[in-house]
């Protein structure tokens, strides 16, 4: 999986098609992120003790597959390729060429 967490990324297909964000969460197991502002769904908490009952918004993971990483020197998405650099693997934006991290 090329989307690490802290990465902006721009949605490409679904419901919140054109958002832009940033990965908060990346599960490679299940080829999954989770993105600020995306995929927003509504919890219920229950009333407990010592916390009153109350209606949460939280983000909900998406498929790897429809977000692509957004070039921020580019303004643009672009896909990620690898290349070696001192004798270490290092991500690589296709559309500029430059080093990602």
């Amino acid at each position: 999986m090329q989307i690490k967490k802290g990465d902006t990324v721009l949605v490409i297909t679904g419901k919140d098609k054109g958002k832009k964000g940033k990965v908060l969460k990346a599960m490679p197991k299940e080829d999954r992120v989770v993105v600020e502002g995306v995929n927003v769904q509504t919890k219920h908490q229950k009333q407990t003790r010592t916390a009153k009952s109350e209606i949460k918004h939280v983000e909900g993971p998406i498929h790897v597959s429809n977000v692509m990483f957004y070039d921020t020197k580019a303004k643009a998405p672009t896909r990620i390729g690898y290349k070696e650099e001192n004798g270490k693997k290092v991500r690589v934006s296709k559309k500029t060429g430059a080093v990602i991290d």
